[in-house]
Parts: structure tokens; sequence; C-alpha cells
């Protein structure tokens, strides 16, 4: 049996392809939506994709399920949703028609080369969502080498099942889908320790709170290890601790949902964005064009073109865009060539598809020595901001995770203070006040500044924070926990 996990450093999110090497057959399990990656691993590896599966409705990236349908690739997905968590694009198919697929029921197999499958259902993250047992035939094995989970258990945690409610709008649902992660675990448990756990996401992901950054496990060691698991003493107990403290969805989580269950735009292959002329740069109109600015912040803050967005190709480069650009704008980088594919890939993950052009990083100066007026964003440093606050004209936006907030915050003053998540921004603009001048901060000055580049391009005054609410505390800043 061939077994390859394929992993996402930024999105934290693992596909698997596993292959029967004796009829050169495979299956990618929870592909993402560029799919050109899976087929050409498994040329390398001698297999050809014949078969895709998802464990379930995707909220962090965009699956690549229908792409692999496109192609003639036979896809398994759940069939265990209630009517709004069904698979709506199944007979979509580009020129008409079905494609190749099964719906899967509890305890339902089938078989990849001499590979079997077996899916269990496993609601609680997701109402459909289910797992596959792998068991090698071809090698002589009678009983499951492994259990992919998707989203269902991870390395230290369990998929969050606040999702539908936290991120999707479907109010209730949290308390539900607790209850049934609840009698899920317990099906989990009974399988046998030395069963390995192949889960879809690793440490950084936004579907837990405490996944850990080893890639795998085993039943036995998260029966043992896991807090999640052994908080499942009891309902109650359970649902307190999954409930508690979960980090805020990124805006874009429900948009993922809704395009995963409808059905993601056919991909086809990767936008090819042109190179510009660096004399037009000065002359987008950045108000319908997204212009996204990898630069350092030092570089932004100091001088960049007005109305552009500042997205470092950090790990948190497809969240932050996925969150803080519009998927109906055409979108143009200012980057270096030898990443331009990397960010047009990440962009494509979160259903951005709309890369239409880029500039190089020198184009900016280039535009400045011609006369284009370059906007800067103010900063200031923690004892300036003590007496900016203590005059009282100073609305102050804290764009940590909630959880943060409210463990410790700047203390109540006259102008007022709110918290957002900066991933969250676009839901909460209304809330801001437009005509104060906002002090924005967050942990250490690095999501702030994300999110000061984002509200000024929105018309909104804003400063950064110097180094955060830990250099507010450092400077004896008044703080309330």
């Amino acid at each position: 049996m061939l077994f390859r996990l394929i992993y996402d450093e930024k999105l934290a999110q693992g596909a698997y392809l596993i292959g029967c090497q004796r009829t050169g057959e495979a299956i990618i399990i929870d592909p993402e939506r560029d799919v050109d990656r899976y087929t050409s691993i498994a040329r390398r590896e001698g297999v050809r994709i014949v078969a895709a599966a998802d464990t379930h409705i995707h909220a962090d990236y965009l699956s690549g399920l229908r792409e692999l349908g496109e192609q003639g690739v036979k896809l398994y997905v759940s069939g265990m949703g209630a009517p709004d968590w069904n698979y709506r694009w199944l007979d979509k198919k580009s020129g008409g028609g079905w494609y190749d697929h099964v719906e899967l029921h509890d305890g339902n197999t089938f078989k990849v080369g001499n590979i079997q499958f077996t899916a269990i259902h496993t609601p609680g993250h997701t109402p459909e969502h289910i797992c596959f047992l792998v068991t090698d035939l071809g090698g002589g094995a009678s009983e499951p080498m492994g259990i992919a989970t998707g989203d269902f258990v991870f390395v230290g945690d369990v998929g969050r099942p606040d999702l539908l409610e936290s991120a999707a709008g479907h109010v209730g649902m949290a308390a539900t889908s607790a209850k049934q992660l609840h009698k899920s675990i317990s099906r989990f448990l009974d399988l046998p320790d030395y069963l390995q756990v192949w889960p879809a996401h690793g440490s950084g992901s936004a579907c837990g709170k405490a996944l850990g950054a080893v890639p795998q496990s085993t039943v036995g060691y998260e029966r043992r290890f896991n807090p999640a698991l052994l908080a499942a003493s009891s309902e109650a107990a359970f649902a307190d601790y999954v409930l508690s403290n979960q980090p805020d969805p990124p805006t874009y989580f429900a948009r993922m949902k809704q395009e995963n269950r409808d059905g993601p735009a056919i991909l086809g292959s990767l936008p090819r964005p042109a190179k510009l002329d660096a004399k037009a740069i000065g002359a987008l109109d950045t108000q319908k064009v997204a212009l996204v600015d990898t630069r350092s912040w030092d570089q932004f803050a100091t001088g960049h073109i007005k109305g552009s967005l500042s997205l470092l190709l950090n790990n948190q480069f497809p969240t932050e865009a996925g969150s803080l650009i519009d998927p109906a704008e055409e979108v143009v980088l200012i980057i270096e060539q030898p990443r331009l594919e990397e960010a047009t890939r990440e962009l494509v993950r979160v259903g951005i598809d709309r890369v239409v052009g880029w500039f190089p990083p020198e184009s900016v100066v280039e535009a400045a020595a011609s006369g284009v007026s370059l906007q800067q964003i103010d900063e200031i440093s923690a004892a300036d901001a003590k007496e900016r606050l203590a005059a009282g004209k100073t609305f102050v936006l804290d764009v940590r995770k909630r959880s943060e907030h409210d463990e410790a915050h700047v203390g109540t003053h006259p102008a007022g203070i709110q918290n957002v998540s900066h991933t969250r921004l676009a839901t909460a603009l209304d809330d801001i006040p437009k005509d104060a001048d906002i002090l924005v901060h967050c942990k250490g000055g690095v999501r702030s500044a994300r999110a000061c580049a984002y509200l000024q391009r929105k018309g909104y005054k804003v400063t950064n924070l110097l180094g955060g609410f830990m250099a507010w505390e450092k400077a004896g800043g008044a703080v309330e926990r």
C-alpha cells in the first residue's frame, strides 16, 4: 500500500494519497482545489488517481473534489447530512449530467485497487461528517491499519462543533452538535488502540483550539492523552470543554461552507496574472481592485499605494486574504516573481480567483519617483498612546481573539473600546466609528498591521500601536482583567 500525507503548512491541512501499488490505482482524501499537485505526486509515485473523497463539507478551504470529478475521477461523499448539508452540485457537471459518484452511509465500503475503505458516520463537527477505515487487503490484512479522521479527531483535540453557528449563522447548532460529537467519540473509543489516526489538520488550524503539531497518532495514544477525549466522561463536561475558548472563525469560513456545499466554481487551471507596467500602478482604482502589497510592514507603513492591503506571505496569508478580500474583486499583487505562483495557489484555495496582474515591489518606489503620492500609516509607542487615550478622544480597537480580550484588555475610557478579531473585521465595520481617531492593537503589532491597512482602505483614520498590548502593559497602561 502506498501512503502519502500531502500537507499545506499555511492552512495546516492534510490530504492523503492512498494507493494500491499492484493495480496502480489511488484515492485522494480531502484534496484542496489546485489538484494538479496531487496528480503530479501520484504520477511520480507510479499510481493514477481514480477516486477522491471528502470527509465532510469543509469550512476552511475550497475542496478539490469537483475539480477531480471534471477529470473523470470517481467521487465518494457523505450521504449522511440533513437536507441543508447534502452536496448540491453532483448533478451539475460541466456540459450537463452527473458526476460519477457514490453517496456513502454509515458502514458502506468500497475498494480502490486492493485497498478497502469503510465509511463511519461521525457527526458533531458537521452533521454529515464521515471517517474512513483503511484496510490493505492486498497486503493480506483482515483488519484496518488506520482511520482518516478528517475534522473529527485530531492529535490532541477534536473538531470544533460550533462552526455551523459561529461561522455559518445556524443559531442553536453549537449545543446540538456538541451532543452529537460526544456520541461520535464513544464510537471512536471503541476502536482498537493500535489503529493509526490520520487527521485532516494540525497545529495552526482554526478547526479546533488545541491541535498538536505532530501529524499523526494512534487511537490508544489519543485515548490516554487527548484532553478533549478525557473530558468526554460526561456529556455536560464535554460540552463545557469543547465549546469554551474556541478561536473566532475567519469570515470566509461561512463562504467556504456554502460554496463547498453548492459547488465550488470550476477552476480548470491556475490563474495566470500578467506582469503590469510600473507606470500603471498609481492609476489603479484600489476601491474596485484589491491591490495586495506583500512587502514588509516597515516598507508598507512608510509608503504604499493608496488603498492597498498589506498581506505578508507568511502562514497567515490565505486566511487573511480570504477574510479581507472580496472574492468578487479583481486582485493585483505587489510581489517578487519567484513567489507569484505560491501566492496564486493560496488565493484560489480560499476562493479568491480573479488574480489578474502583478507588479514587482520596486514599482512602488518607481511610482513615488514619478510623482505618485504614497500613503502612510501612523504608528505610536505605548507611552504616547497613554497620553492620547488620557485626552479622551481616541477609540480603541482590539483585533485580538475574543478569548485574549476577555483575559485582559485596555482599560475603559471615554471614547470607547471594541474587540473584533482581525479576520472578522468585514462583519463589524458598522460598529466601528468612521469619524473617530482609532488606535488599533493586537498582542504584538502584527495582526493590527493587517487591520490598519484594511481599515484605511475602507476610509477609517487609524494608528497602529507599536508592540501591541504587550507594550501597553509594559508601559504601565491601564488594564482590565
